[in-house]
């Protein structure tokens, strides 16, 4: 019955009231984190089928590594081969964080990994489900809205358009002060290197609409191999290169879709200073030190 719920909704285009009441429903259920302020997520909804190497989980190690406080909420692969789960625990981050560990892995570390199966235990049932469909539903737009953290600013990509109005209201009823929700016009649920990107900026209730052209930031155009990802194995190792200063396309993407994150937290006044401060990080090794220091941490370790 919910499989089949879960397709009509997919078939029709889920709307606003669908996005917001069942978020708020699950929202309910979960268990919740006592973040310091300014603690944000970014995210993806998955289900844009092209296969990139996990860029939004790279994009939070560097918004991190800037001093924000970034409760990254994910799960494990549903339509892809890697999910960000799976990539951070081959980094060697926990996925266990109690809600208090958590709490202090963000004023500690500034970052903390909250898996969403034990945040929601409503999600264990629906996980199986999730896995046998095989395609996006409802649940890829809802991920993004039930950070633990009930983080007021959040940068999100969607894959798709239609749901960027959507998604930016149901944040706005679900009480998110500050937000970017992303779709690029070649598909991607990021800011794209190759394509203009649609963005709907939430701010204090008022939506506006952008685009972002790469090009017009300074950024070459690149190819989807440049980009492209693996399995666990593969993503990790394209992780560890980004993280050890690695330059190129993939640290172009990353430092672009910080740029959002950092414009948000009032860390630049436009994207082109977000982009060299996110490069700048990411070249002076202390995007590596932040990621030793977590796997050291005794929340980690315990």
């Amino acid at each position: 019955r919910i499989s089949a719920f879960l397709i009509a909704l997919r078939m029709r285009g889920e709307r606003v009231e669908d996005i917001a009441v069942a978020a708020s429903v699950m929202r309910k259920k979960a268990l919740i984190i006592d973040a310091p302020d300014g603690t944000m997520d970014i995210v993806g909804t998955g289900g844009d089928g092209i296969g990139t190497y996990n860029i939004s989980t790279a994009t939070a190690f560097v918004v991190a590594g800037c001093g924000i406080p970034v409760a990254k909420h994910g799960n494990r692969s549903v339509s892809s081969l890697c999910g960000s789960a799976d990539v951070l625990e081959a980094l060697g981050v926990a996925m266990d964080l109690t809600p208090q560990q958590a709490s202090i892995e963000l004023r500690e570390n500034n970052f903390a990994f909250l898996y969403a199966p034990h945040y929601h235990p409503a999600f264990k049932k629906i996980a199986p489900l999730r896995k046998e469909l095989g395609v996006r539903t409802l649940f890829n737009l809802l991920g993004p809205l039930l950070n633990p953290a009930r983080t007021k600013t959040q940068v999100i990509g969607v894959f798709s358009k239609q749901f960027l109005r959507p998604m930016a209201e149901a944040l706005d009823i679900l009480g998110v002060q500050n937000a970017m929700v992303l779709s690029s016009r070649d598909g991607m649920d990021e800011v794209s290197l190759d394509a203009l990107t649609d963005v709907v900026q939430l701010k204090k209730g008022v939506l506006t609409e952008l685009t972002i052209d790469p090009q017009e930031l300074g950024l070459a155009k690149t190819t989807a191999d440049e980009l492209k990802g693996g399995d666990v194995a593969t993503n990790t190792e394209i992780l560890l290169q980004l993280f050890a200063g690695e330059k190129g396309a993939r640290q172009d993407i990353v430092a672009l879709n910080a740029s959002l994150a950092f414009l948000l937290a009032g860390k630049c006044s436009s994207l082109e200073e977000g982009i060299s401060l996110a490069k700048e990080l990411l070249s002076s090794g202390a995007v590596l030190q932040l990621l030793k220091k977590i796997r050291g941490s005794k929340c980690t370790l315990s």
